[in-house]
């Protein structure tokens, strides 16, 4: 009984969070930061900015001294050289050593300091490649978001058309009765009725498809169903010039967008990893110092002749030394040069990526910026087309009435008014989703995203 309660509460608990997350209306900034804090391909990237980070934090280390210990137990048999006095002994032994030793680069080519600034660079870098991913996905999001407000408003426009249809079917029906019409004009107007309503099922299924979608780039799992903030923003007519200035953009958009910085620091990174490998060139000096000690079983006391205690020992057999080691690279199979010369093409392909990446940009804003002029003028036409056909189609609607035209006619013009507003509606959402990633090029706060510390 009381699991059988325990599962009616859960079940409770499950449906409260499925009727909040369904109730709530979601706006295109909630949609955009829910998708970042859940995205899972995220991670990715945060791994490499983790690991990139204890490579930039270990390269500081490097420079620290090194601090090694050693110890050692050693049995010996037969004939044998005594460590403790080089003699020539044939007896068994054992000795204990201890050692203890530090050393630290005084000179080695800047190699660690180049070292730190080319992984400080490449850990940079990971933080703009995690910005830019989160923007990427930004952009999906909106993509899915104006997709379910498009698809909405097919389905407003269906219902209207469904109401249309099932207002005339009504008129006929009424009209037959009273013997206005033929029995034919009732089928013809119940068959354009089912026609519509076939279409707002269509439309009903595709708002359905464009919310699991969005749900998906969110990776929302809490509810089967999302609702968003309804309307859309007017487009002013007046709110920018036609002609916006391609270049101006790209100069803007090139000093912030995060893959360019990403680039731009690999190149730097790949800079400062050629000194490295020039560095290799350069003599390397050291310096270092250390103790050592040790226990002997042929070590005897000669008064008494018995093995000295290994206190004693580890206090008398103990030294101290201290020096300065050059290492003069002469020849290693001409390694070193071939390092060099693999480390300047790996620069070369940095300078190409970077390139690249900002002539893909620059091509980008060359065609948002076509496209932004094409819409405005698209959007203005098929407005004033929109603005035609309602008039058309309320006339021919009250012509329908007078039994003026027939009902093949009401339905050519009701068709016509359907696609002028479907196609307006096209282009509105087209021509936000354009400026939007044009302003986001410009420089403007477009999603509220802030970049990977």
């Amino acid at each position: 009984m009381i699991h059988y309660k325990k599962n009616i509460l859960f079940f409770f608990l499950i449906l409260v969070v499925n009727m909040t997350y369904s109730q709530k209306s979601w706006s295109l900034d909630d949609c955009i930061a829910y998708a970042i804090a859940h995205n899972l391909q995220l991670n990715d990237f945060k791994y490499n900015q983790e690991s990139n980070k204890e490579t930039y934090r270990q390269s500081i280390r490097n420079m620290l001294p090194t601090l090694n210990a050693f110890s050692d137990y050693n049995i010996r048999y037969g004939r044998s050289v005594d460590p403790n006095n080089n003699s020539i002994v044939n007896t068994d032994f054992f000795s204990n050593n201890y050692r203890l030793n530090a050393e630290i680069d005084l000179f080695r080519g800047f190699q660690k300091v180049n070292g730190i600034k080319a992984s400080k660079f490449l850990y940079q870098a990971t933080n703009e490649e995690i910005t830019h991913q989160k923007y990427l996905l930004a952009f999906r999001v909106m993509a899915a978001f104006y997709d379910i407000r498009f698809m909405e408003g097919l389905l407003s426009n269906s219902k209207e058309q469904v109401q249309v249809s099932q207002n005339n079917y009504n008129l006929v029906k009424r009209q037959v009765e009273l013997g206005q019409k033929a029995k034919a004009d009732l089928y013809e107007a119940e068959s354009a009725l089912l026609a519509d309503q076939l279409l707002v099922t269509q439309s009903e299924n595709n708002v359905t498809s464009a919310k699991l979608k969005l749900m998906q780039e969110m990776n929302l799992n809490e509810t089967d169903a999302i609702v968003i903030v309804p309307g859309l923003v007017s487009v002013a007519e007046d709110e920018e010039n036609h002609l916006q200035d391609q270049k101006a953009i790209f100069n803007a958009a090139k000093d912030f967008v995060p893959m360019i910085k990403a680039e731009e620091l690999k190149v730097a990174a790949s800079k400062k990893q050629l000194a490295i490998a020039r560095g290799g060139l350069f003599p390397s000096l050291s310096l270092y110092a250390g103790y050592q000690t040790g226990y002997f079983e042929t070590n005897v006391s000669g008064d008494t002749g018995e093995v000295i205690s290994f206190k004693n020992q580890i206090t008398d057999n103990a030294s101290r030394y201290v020096g300065v080691s050059l290492n003069i690279p002469i020849s290693n199979g001409w390694s070193n040069r071939s390092r060099i010369k693999q480390q300047k093409v790996a620069m070369m392909r940095a300078d190409n990526a970077l390139a690249v990446q900002k002539q893909q940009m620059y091509q980008l804003i060359q065609q948002l910026v076509q496209e932004s002029n094409a819409l405005k003028s698209e959007y203005q036409q098929s407005s004033q087309r929109m603005e035609a056909q309602v008039l058309t189609f309320d006339i021919a609607q009250k012509k329908y009435e007078k039994g003026l035209i027939s009902t093949i006619e009401l339905n050519q013009s009701k068709n016509l008014l359907a696609n002028a507003r479907n196609e307006n509606l096209q282009v509105q959402l087209r021509l936000m989703v354009n400026k939007s990633t044009l302003d986001f090029y410009k420089g403007l706060p477009v999603f509220n995203i802030n970049s990977a510390q």
